[in-house]
């Protein structure tokens, strides 16, 4: 049947290339009948034989063996599809590259069904930079952009430690760590970030001593002496011992680095919000918050806004606010909100910690904010937000 069913399509003027279905499994179990099925699809016209990993259940050293087995036997081009059941799709594929195997069937990001399958976005770059075979129509530098628009667009969110292009591939942390990275990226990093398309990225922590602030500083090319770097690293301690988390906050780390090193000006003061909620029946809450703001010329502005929650209350009533000072905030919009608790024992009176992702439909920031009261905790991390926003924009317009 596979052999009829080849030579018909060939004949009528279609390319094949035969997906041979849980050959791996099939294999084990009848590798006689198995290799009489390629041979079979080989005779009826296929151009290429892809042999399957359906169940994802293999390991590389007999995918590899069995790879080779078929690559000496018949004389078509060979593929491999790996599913990854056991996590070693990547490695699966590797393995039958390394055994004759020239075609790898995967996708970005590793989406499929079940656990997924290969990774193309660490599949190519195994194969261009660790094993020295060269794919022309493949630009290494955009892997990492690929990888974001493909999780966009499934709306299935980028895992921050995917290999490559995740937002944690090339983080570091710790004193020594980047002290040793300062001196020599080699220590911890196995390519260089921008090979791939991505950015090295220095974490600050409780961890970090002077060298991680020096360090995260020339990232953001801000200039500090040693004293300030240092007076820098010791506030960052104090502010982590109140729960403060600058690791995945770099907007509010950037502002507290102008506010200690520089004579900066806000360029907006919050001097008082109110939250109201409702009860509309049904077992539903309205919310509206109400807040006044000053800019930095001292014009003030009144007004108020209703919200899904409390939190996106006061993010527009904030964003209406200042939006007639800074237009720039029309194009803002929250992305991400999330909520910790620091001190499960304390109960609801815990001190809780708010990391806000806004985005301006081009870039994206993160900032933190730290209290006993969510909606304090929030204001915070929501007007870092604005004000990171706003000196971007006037960065970007040379103001």
């Amino acid at each position: 049947m596979i052999e009829d069913s080849i030579s018909y399509l060939r004949t009528s003027g279609k390319h094949v290339i035969f997906d041979a279905e849980h050959f791996f499994d099939g294999y084990k179990a009848n590798p006689k009948y198995s290799m009489e099925v390629l041979s079979a699809a080989v005779k009826g016209g296929a151009e290429w034989i892809v042999l399957c990993d359906t169940n994802g259940g293999s390991i590389p050293s007999f995918i590899g063996s069995t790879t080779r087995k078929v690559t000496d036997t018949i004389d078509v081009p060979v593929g491999i599809h790996c599913h990854n059941d056991s996590e070693l799709a990547v490695a699966c594929s590797l393995a039958a590259v390394e055994n004759g195997a020239r075609m790898v069937q995967g996708t970005i990001n590793g989406l499929g069904e079940r656990c997924g399958n290969a990774n193309l976005c660490s599949v190519i770059p195994d194969l261009m930079l660790k094993m020295n075979y060269s794919i022309p129509s493949v630009d290494l530098s955009k892997l990492t952009l690929m990888s974001k628009f493909v999780s966009e667009t499934a709306n299935t969110g980028l895992l921050s430690s995917q290999p490559y292009v995740g937002d944690k591939a090339f983080a570091h942390k710790g004193g020594m760590h980047v002290s040793a990275m300062s001196k020599d990226t080699k220590t911890y990093e196995h390519v260089e970030p921008g090979t791939v398309g991505n950015k090295r990225k220095i974490l600050i922590s409780d961890m970090s001593g002077r060298a991680s602030v020096t360090e995260k500083l020339r990232e953001m090319n801000i200039a500090v002496d040693r004293d300030e770097s240092r007076k820098i690293a010791d506030h960052i301690k104090n502010m982590e011992a109140e729960g403060y988390q600058y690791e995945g906050a770099d907007a509010s780390f950037q502002l507290l680095v102008k506010r200690l090193t520089n004579n900066h000006e806000r360029p907006f003061n919050i001097t008082g919000f109110r939250l109201f909620i409702d009860d509309i029946g049904n077992n539903k809450l309205s919310s509206e918050a109400s807040v006044k703001v000053i800019d930095r010329f001292g014009n003030e502005e009144h007004t108020a806004s209703d919200g899904d929650g409390p939190v996106n209350a006061l993010d527009n009533a904030l964003r209406k606010a200042l939006s007639k000072f800074y237009p720039v905030l029309n194009n803002i919009k929250l992305s991400d909100y999330k909520v910790r608790v620091l001190d499960e024992k304390a109960a609801t009176a815990a001190p809780v910690r708010v990391l806000i992702r806004s985005t301006d439909g081009k870039d994206s920031w993160s900032t933190v904010g730290v209290s006993t009261n969510v909606i304090e905790a929030s204001m915070i991390a929501l007007s870092d937000s604005i004000e990171y926003a706003i000196l971007k924009d006037e960065k970007n317009r040379g103001v």
